[in-house]
């Protein structure tokens, strides 16, 4: 049964129908034009978690955030260039250590504070430092922040101990919107209920059911758009209704049926039948980290790069993509995503040869046993991995990798993501020598914080978050990542996501399966759908061709 109810907006009766075609017939308004009011009904399959900006990487958070928070500056989707924002300009000194923004005047929180420079430097000082009192972590897209200087009430200055050319496309992202400085003397704890995140977007949270609805409504006076966008003021949609419905077949069912306007996570097998309804499907990449199998190496199965690289080539990602996705799914080439900043081409690193792989294991010592499996001094080459429910099929995926290394005589075991101790064994090379991973941003230092062990730390190094890592370090790999947030030389910078991107294929640490994107579906009569560099929703421009 569908977790909400709602009137289809298909279900005319008579009368309806043939009043709709009498204002049709009249022509007396323009198709095109843009038209204020409704409220647009969203599914998404997950609920969100914490609202605090910098854990805006999960998708159902982003959705939301993007939504009720503006950024300093935005990122053009098309271009990938930054442009003002709630920033007007911007001077950034030559060792790029120093950043100085002056702000738009007169733009103010929902709560009605006003976003001047001392709300945005006690913003950057809480994402860029934490805050262990409230349990507020680094945000991942600030590298080597030092503080903030206030030099009157519309300019506001960062310093950084060390380059950080990353800065200013990192005020563009979801992570560093803008919230009130009520929100952040919050803890991090509290900031799950929505309507406690007060930022000073377009759309601000009227009522929330947690874990099943959400609904935001337009503000009235915002007037603050990104500079560049023809559409500066009011949202056109009144209102927002967020539905929480897990079950595929639902939303689309919903969708086709009137009962939701725009889902997402459509999978690839319902695209067909929605497009040949009239319905649009966006495809919008996620830019950044291709979606892979990453390694644990400090699980001794997992240590020999030989065993790597035998898994590397005993995957058939081709084959993968085929069977389970549609073409919005570009099988991957290398690391990043071929829409990335540093991008290259890795083809040939990464071809399918499962005679290649068979002899890499026979020389790493792994031999066929009785049982058919991999066996080396007593023991059998048995691995294990949780699937990530965020991950569009990551289950049938990681299933059709388990058959792939089956023909090589390694089992993988694909446990359920929800299980109970899926987060704490997944901090456990030991229980999780192999895991999915992926992460979108547009910028190379989206490298950093993906492999880093003080950010997301995929592969399990020491000095990360988990304690279950016994001495596995990849030194220059972390170097690699620190000179790509500090290298202010454009050219270089790329260069280094390159070598990143070479090292991380030869070393065999990932699998990159496919080039990740975040498929929506909508109704023919929503018109403005937008999204963000990675693929977020904006519902700031949509309206309502009814």
């Amino acid at each position: 049964m569908s977790p909400f109810s709602i009137v289809s907006r298909r279900g005319f009766g008579a009368m309806a129908v043939a009043l709709a075609l009498a204002l049709a017939s009249s022509a007396a308004f323009a198709q095109d034009a843009p038209r204020t009011g409704g409220t647009l009904v969203y599914l998404e399959p997950q609920p969100h978690t914490v609202l605090y900006p910098p854990a805006g990487g999960f998708y159902p958070n982003g959705g939301i955030l993007n939504q009720i928070t503006d950024k300093l500056t935005y990122q053009n989707p098309q271009t990938l260039e930054i442009e003002p924002w709630i920033a007007e300009s911007w001077e950034i000194d030559a060792t790029s250590t120093t950043y100085t923004f002056r702000l738009r005047p007169g733009v103010t929180f929902s709560d009605g504070a006003p976003l001047d420079a001392s709300a945005v430097a006690l913003n950057f000082d809480t994402f860029g430092l934490g805050d262990k009192e409230r349990n507020f972590p680094v945000s991942e897209v600030l590298n080597n922040y030092e503080r903030s200087e206030v030099l009157d009430p519309l300019t506001v200055r960062f310093h950084f101990k060390a380059p950080s050319p990353g800065f200013l496309q990192g005020t563009s992202v979801i992570g560093s919107g803008l919230v009130s400085p009520a929100t952040l003397r919050r803890n991090f704890a509290e900031l799950g209920d929505a309507r406690l995140i007060v930022g000073s977007g377009p759309f601000t949270v009227e009522s929330e059911t947690l874990g099943t609805e959400l609904v935001l409504k337009a503000r009235e006076d915002y007037a603050w758009g990104p500079a560049k966008l023809a559409h500066k003021g009011r949202a056109y949609l009144d209102a927002i209704r967020y539905v929480i419905v897990p079950e595929d077949g639902v939303r689309i069912g919903a969708l086709t049926s009137g009962q939701g306007d725009v889902v997402r996570q459509v999978q690839a097998y319902d695209e067909e039948g929605l497009t040949s309804q009239g319905f649009a499907i966006s495809a919008p990449s996620t830019r950044g980290v291709n979606n892979s199998i990453v390694f644990r190496p400090d699980n001794p199965l997992v240590a020999d790069v030989k065993v790597r690289r035998a898994l590397l080539h005993g995957t058939d990602t081709k084959a993968i993509v085929q069977t389970l996705f549609s073409g919005n799914y570009p099988v991957a080439t290398s690391v990043l995503a071929s829409t990335a900043l540093g991008y290259v081409d890795l083809s040939d690193k990464l071809r399918f040869d499962a005679t290649e792989a068979a002899r890499l294991l026979d020389e790493a010592g792994w031999t066929i046993g009785a049982s058919g499996l991999r066996e080396k001094d007593g023991q059998t080459l048995e691995l294990t991995a949780y699937e990530s429910l965020p991950q569009p099929q990551n289950k049938a995926a990681l299933q059709l990798v388990a058959q792939q290394w089956g023909a090589l005589g390694v089992k993988l075991n694909v446990l359920g993501g929800d299980a109970g101790t899926a987060v704490s064994d997944n901090l456990d090379p030991a229980k999780t020598p192999v895991s999915p991973a992926m992460v979108g941003r547009a910028d190379p230092d989206v490298l950093k914080s993906h492999f880093y062990p003080k950010n997301r730390n995929v592969l399990l190094q020491t000095g990360g978050i988990s304690d279950k890592v016994k001495s596995f370090r990849d030194d220059r790999l972390n170097a690699l990542l620190e000179t790509i947030a500090s290298e202010t030389d454009r050219a270089r910078r790329l260069s280094l996501a390159g070598d990143v991107q070479r090292y991380v294929v030869d070393e065999a640490y990932a699998i990159p399966i496919f080039e990740e994107p975040q498929v929506f579906g909508a109704a023919p009569d929503v018109k403005g759908l937008a999204f963000e560099a990675v693929g977020r929703p904006s519902f700031y421009g949509v309206w309502l061709d009814r």
